[in-house]
């Protein structure tokens, strides 16, 4: 899946991935290839993407939306912490 990670000052993560783990409002989600289009809400917790070549990255978050489109395309927007 093509995924785009946002904060209001960067961009965070763009590329291929094959998994997406967040906590949203309404519990864990993890968001695999070709996913329902789903919009909802992201809370305070760890970002796990794993990529195409299986690596592991993280990006903490405060809050933020995800949307996952038709087209296997996810984008979050998220507020971070300031360091």
């Amino acid at each position: 899946m093509k995924l785009f990670v946002y904060s209001l000052k960067n961009t965070l993560f763009q590329g291929e991935a094959e998994s997406l783990t967040c906590e949203t409002t309404n519990g864990q989600i993890t968001v695999l290839d070709n996913h329902e289009p789903l919009i909802t809400l992201l809370k305070d917790g760890l970002i796990k993407i794993v990529d195409k070549n299986k690596k592991m990255n993280y990006i903490q978050t405060l809050k933020g939306f995800l949307e996952i489109r038709t087209g296997n395309e996810v984008r979050c927007i998220i507020d971070q912490k300031e360091k």
